[in-house]
């Protein structure tokens, strides 16, 4: 067998290969493209089916987060007879740090927006809170500390604890 003859052949079969592979990709590419795609979109929709209750539940306890730490409802849950203003303080910002601290990862399932209004919100609550007592006598009674941050909430043109649910309705919204 003559050497140079073998190699020319297997060229000639190697080029044609490469031709005919060539070719069958450049008539199937956009099938196999398409059906990938496909599985994609599939895989994607089903992910969403397994995070919607998820999300909608991080929706649910950050309604119930606000709710907790509105004034109005603190001071109605929280106030003990004949308790200083000092600890009634003390004992509200335990209850806000705790229920945040509670919900901290359903940021994972909410709009990174809506979670960095929510924690501003838990900022100036406690802001809110400690002004107030810093405004009081040392011998002001928790009655007196629920007065003036209710008094200081009342002054408010638009409730920030309202604003702040409104926001996550509308995230709620956004996800149907």
């Amino acid at each position: 067998m003559n050497i140079p003859y073998f190699l020319t052949l297997v060229a000639i079969l190697a080029i044609g290969g490469s031709i005919t592979v060539a070719f069958a990709w450049y008539l199937i590419r956009n099938k196999v493209q398409k059906y990938f795609q496909l599985k994609s979109f599939e895989a994607r929709k089903e992910e969403r089916s397994h995070l919607l209750p998820l999300r909608l539940q991080a929706h649910e306890r950050m309604i119930v987060f606000i709710e907790r730490i509105n004034p109005a409802n603190l001071f109605v849950r929280l106030h003990q007879q004949g308790i200083s203003a000092r600890e009634l303080q003390g004992i509200i910002l335990n209850e806000i740090r705790t229920e945040y601290q509670h919900n901290v990862t359903q940021q994972l399932y909410v709009n990174p927006v809506s979670w960095n209004v929510l924690r501003k919100l838990k900022e100036d609550t406690i802001a809110m809170l400690n002004n107030a007592v810093a405004g009081l006598p040392a011998e002001a009674s928790g009655i007196d500390l629920s007065r003036k941050v209710l008094e200081h909430m009342a002054s408010i043109s638009e409730n920030p604890y309202d604003l702040c649910l409104e926001l996550i309705q509308k995230d709620i919204h956004q996800l149907f």
